[in-house]
C-alpha cells in the first residue's frame, strides 16, 4: 500500500512539474535549431544503446545471483570469458566510433559561422539569396539590434521573414552575454571588443523568446527580447512601423540607453548612425577614444602607424545618416 501511495506522489509530482513546461527546444521553428535538437536525440539514443542494456544487466545479474537462489551456478574460480570481453569492449567501442564520426560532423555542419547551404529539409538556399543582416548589441541589462539594409534600429524586439536566412554579427558594450534564441539556433556568446557571428533561418511564423544566457548581473533576469518571424509582407510592414516612429538613435540617445536598466520597454529608431555598431565593436563611440582596430593596425606596424587616416572616431550629435535601403526580405 505504501509503494503504490509513493508511486501515484512520484507520478503527480512529475506531471505537475512538466505540466508548464514548453518543451521548444524538442520542437523548434528554425531549420538550424531543428538540426541541433536531431542531433542530440541521436546522441542520447546511441548512448541508451549502451546505458539501457548496462541497467538491465545489474538488475538480472542482482536477482539471479541472489543469496536465496541456490539453483544459481557458483564458481569461485572463474577469472575470464573471450566471448563476454568481446562484448564488453567491442559494443562500447563500436558506439564511441559511430558517436565520435555523427558529432564531429554535425559540429561542423552547425558551425555558427558556416553559411547556410539550404532555409529547410529538402529546400536548398538560392544561389542569389541575400541574407538578411542584424548586428547584435548587448547592453546592460538589454539588447540592440541594428538593420543595416535598412537604417533602422529597435531595443528588445526582432523580426526577421521567414524561409529568409539570417547573418547576424554580435558585440557587447561592459560585459560578456549570450545571445539565445531557442526556437532559432543554439546560444552564441557577446563579449565587448569581439565579434562573434551567427547564421540562422526561422521557418514558422510566430512570436519567440529571446534572452540572455549567461550571467551578467542583478539585470540578467529582465534581459529578454522578443523574435517575430513574419511573412514577407509583414515584414515589410513591421520595417515601416519602425521608420514611422520618427525616432533617431543619435549620440545622446545611446548615452542614455547604454546605462544600466531592467524590464527596458521596446524602443524603435527610424535613423542612426551608419557606423555606430563598428565604434561599439572598436570601442570608440566616445570622442576622443582610439578605435580598437586603429590600435591594432599601430601596433602591427610597431606603433609607427599608417599614413593618413584619424586615430579616433566620434559618434556624431548631429542627426544620422540613414544607411541605404534594400529589401532583403524579397531575396
Amino acid at each position: 500500500m505504501f509503494v503504490k501511495r509513493l508511486r501515484s506522489l512520484l507520478v503527480a509530482s512529475l506531471a505537475l512539474m512538466l505540466g508548464g513546461c514548453h518543451l521548444v527546444l524538442l520542437n523548434p521553428a528554425g531549420d538550424v535549431a531543428r538540426q541541433q535538437r536531431d542531433l542530440m536525440i541521436a546522441s542520447v539514443i546511441l548512448m541508451l544503446l549502451i546505458i539501457v542494456p548496462v541497467l538491465i544487466a545489474i538488475g538480472v545479474i542482482a536477482w539471479r545471483y541472489r543469496a536465496s537462489n541456490t539453483a544459481a551456478e557458483y564458481d569461485p574460480e572463474w577469472d575470464h570469458s573471450t566471448q563476454l570481453e568481446l562484448v564488453v569492449w567491442a559494443a562500447p567501442l563500436l558506439i564511441i566510433i559511430a558517436l565520435g564520426a555523427m558529432t564531429w560532423i554535425g559540429t561542423h555542419q552547425l558551425d555558427p559561422y558556416r553559411p547556410l547551404s539550404r532555409v529547410d529539409d529538402g529546400k536548398a538556399l538560392a544561389l542569389d539569396a541575400r541574407p538578411l543582416e542584424v548586428e547584435v548589441v548587448s547592453l546592460d541589462w538589454k539588447w540592440l539590434f541594428f538593420y543595416p539594409q535598412y537604417g533602422i534600429a529597435t531595443v528588445n524586439q526582432l523580426a526577421a521573414p521567414v524561409d529568409a536566412p539570417i547573418s547576424f554579427k554580435l558585440t557587447s558594450t561592459t560585459m560578456m552575454n549570450s545571445f539565445f534564441v531557442p526556437s532559432l539556433a543554439g546560444q552564441v556568446y557577446t563579449m565587448p571588443g569581439m565579434q562573434t557571428v551567427l547564421h540562422a533561418v526561422i521557418n514558422k511564423p510566430g512570436d519567440f523568446d529571446g534572452f540572455s544566457s549567461n550571467y551578467s548581473g542583478h539585470g540578467f533576469t529582465d534581459m529578454r527580447f522578443r523574435f517575430l518571424g513574419m511573412s514577407t509582407a509583414d515584414f515589410s510592414k513591421w520595417v515601416a512601423k519602425v521608420r514611422a516612429s520618427g525616432t533617431t538613435l543619435d549620440r545622446a540617445a545611446f548615452d542614455k540607453l547604454k546605462l544600466p536598466s531592467r524590464a527596458e520597454p521596446v524602443h524603435y529608431f527610424a535613423h542612426y548612425s551608419a557606423d555606430l555598431y563598428q565604434q561599439i565593436l572598436n570601442r570608440c563611440v566616445d570622442p576622443g577614444q582610439v578605435c580598437m582596430s586603429r590600435m591594432m593596425a599601430m601596433d602591427a606596424q610597431r606603433g609607427r602607424g599608417a599614413p593618413g587616416g584619424s586615430d579616433t572616431h566620434a559618434m556624431p550629435a548631429s542627426p544620422a545618416v540613414q544607411a541605404p535601403v534594400t529589401d532583403a526580405a524579397t531575396h
